[in-house]
């Protein structure tokens, strides 16, 4: 089958022709019910289609055209999209206003600003000035220029960071914003990578050719897999070759989704792999689809990272002419900043061109998952490591641990240490390890007081355990969990509550509603954080239902920070020792 970006028309019919508003039911109507089609919207919005497929799970992609050409979405270009695709408008809204990076105008509203500015207000962009710069850019730039805040970019290691239109710029202070814009450029920069050719070079794909051929069977990769102990590097640490077998064990036809939507604040592995080496990635999603026989993979990219999109264009439309995919179609989609899509089952709502809303389990998507079929989740640092462990053997892989961990992990450092960023390291090493082995140590001046091992929902740890394995099943008697392997390093200069309250935040703006448990619990936690003395009964109560009742991980996990300061940093919230 031939490579796309966009699903098989075979499959998803594209509509022979379009419809005049005025047809259909109501056209004898003087005022037809709902809003009417404006045809200079609906000219517009069909240019910008072209002749791609109007399919239902194409709604997200064709949003974004709107977006990207005209700056927001306006209700007569909702109005037309949705005629243009056969869907209620209301569908259209709801699926618009769910999303971060979708601009939707209220009746009357201005257009906004021809230049935004995002600037990150995660931990550790906090932690490096990030507040005092949303504080006085609206300021520094004056009309004509909007400045958000926005949610982790995946570049913690170069706090501050902002964005430009889609420019990042990392380390970033007042005059970079303002030369930036000067300069008129907004577009990604696009980083050097290691194409196709030079990738075969130096031996890539040859395993997927090798198991094309039938030089392999799905048992001799999936053998290797479990030797190695390669689990699932996304968060949940999940055996990658049993999960294998689980999916291939249903009847097909069978899917496969690739999450490489990393929002955990204090994560950016993906990003450093991708926009250094993409078809190492690849070809492990390739592999993958040939073991389960998936008839399509889709790839969801977190629309933070544009400058990996334009890569992952170019270098997946050469596969075809090269012949690696004979086997399954590649899709590639962009998400729409919502954090709630790591989530499984979010991810692939999104995929189908919906909200974002996690599902509720049983069934599990490896039975029915991407459009109803059986369907393999994985992330991007998983397949990242399928052609290593395969080829140089699953001793190689599994022989690097240390304190009983198996294998490698790329850990995203970042906070106060001398020089973060992404850090190969083995699997169990523990937090001092790390800093002293890997990142030159504390940063100038600073003395280790806590971390956080697994991002943001990961919890809090004090320096008296910096001792402990970082590894699936280590921490979680400590109430916390290495999830993406984030660490965030915190110092004696920082203060535990404001650590947790910005955490906390952070949950509140990206709960996607559904359940009240979530919804209602991240914004209470806040104004009860917020308070001078934190009450503790009520916050631990309140923790705990959301913990208890969230029908998804981010509810279940976003008192973690809360519970961690509670127990390991009470002074800092006006609590005496327990």
């Amino acid at each position: 089958m031939s490579t796309h970006t966009e699903p098989n028309t075979e499959t998803h019919p594209r509509p022979s022709k379009r419809r005049h508003p005025g047809s259909g039911r109501g056209e004898g109507r003087r005022r037809p019910k709902g809003r009417q089609v404006e045809p200079e919207a609906l000219d517009e919005v069909c240019a910008l289609l072209g002749d791609r497929p109007r399919d239902r799970d194409l709604l997200i992609e064709h949003l974004h055209l709107i977006q990207d050409s005209r700056g927001c979405l306006s209700a007569p270009h909702l109005a037309a999209l949705a005629h243009e695709m056969r869907l209620p408008m209301a569908e259209v809204y709801e699926v618009a206003t769910f999303y971060a990076h979708f601009d939707v105008l209220a009746e009357g509203e201005a257009p906004p600003p021809p230049i935004t500015v995002r600037v990150c207000d995660s931990l550790s962009c906090e932690l490096a000035g990030a507040r005092a710069l949303l504080e006085s850019l609206p300021r520094a730039l004056g009309e004509g220029v909007r400045v958000v805040r926005a949610p982790c970019m995946g570049r913690c290691d170069t706090a501050p960071v902002a964005e430009v239109g889609h420019r990042h710029l990392d380390h970033v202070d007042e005059p970079a914003v303002r030369a930036a814009i000067e300069a008129g450029d907004f577009h990604p920069v696009i980083p050097e990578y290691r194409a196709l050719d030079a990738c075969e070079r130096e031996g890539g794909y040859a395993l997927l050719r090798a198991c094309l051929r039938g030089e392999y069977t799905f048992e001799d990769v999936a053998a290797k897999l479990d030797a190695a102990g390669l689990r699932g590097l996304g968060g949940a640490g999940f055996p990658t070759g049993r999960k294998w077998r689980i999916v291939r064990g249903y009847e097909g036809p069978r899917l496969m989704a690739v999450n490489a939507d990393e929002g955990e604040p204090g994560t950016f592995k993906d990003r450093y792999y991708l926009e250094r080496d993409p078809h190492r990635f690849l070809e492990g999603v390739l592999v993958a689809a040939w073991a389960v026989e998936a008839q399509a993979v889709y790839v969801y990219l977190r629309d933070e990272y544009p400058f990996i999109r334009e890569v992952l264009l170019a270098e997946i439309a050469r596969l075809g002419p090269a012949g690696l995919v004979p086997h399954t179609t590649l899709h590639l989609r962009r998400g729409a900043g919502a954090y709630i899509c790591g989530e499984e089952s979010s991810m692939i709502e999104s995929i189908e061109g919906k909200r974002g809303l996690p599902r509720h389990r049983p069934p599990y998507v490896a039975e029915v998952g991407l459009f109803g079929r059986p369907t393999l989740v994985q992330n991007v640092e998983t397949m990242y490591w399928v052609r290593d462990v395969v080829e140089k053997g699953p001793e190689w892989f599994a022989s690097q641990g240390r304190h009983g961990g198996k294998g490698l992990r790329s850990y995203s450092v970042s906070g106060r240490v001398r020089s973060p960023g992404v850090k190969l390291a083995p699997a169990g090493i523990t937090l001092r390890e790390l800093i002293d082995e890997f990142c030159g140590g504390m940063a100038e001046g600073h003395t280790l007081r806590g971390y956080l091992p697994g991002g943001a929902s990961g919890g809090v740890l004090p320096a008296s355990m910096a001792n402990l394995p970082l590894e699936f099943g280590k921490l979680e008697a400590h109430g916390c969990f290495v999830g993406s392997h984030a660490v965030v390093v915190l110092s004696d200069r920082d203060d535990m509550k404001a650590v947790a309250l910005n955490l906390m935040r952070f949950f509140e703006d990206e709960s996607c509603g559904q359940c009240t448990p979530c919804r209602v619990g991240t914004e209470k936690a806040v104004k009860l954080m917020e308070r001078g003395t934190w009450d503790e009964p009520l916050l631990v109560e309140l923790g705990r239902v959301m913990s208890d009742a969230s029908i998804c991980g981010l509810g279940q996990a976003a008192a973690n920070p809360l519970n961690s300061v509670l127990r390991h940093f009470r002074e800092d919230v006006g609590l005496g020792k327990a």
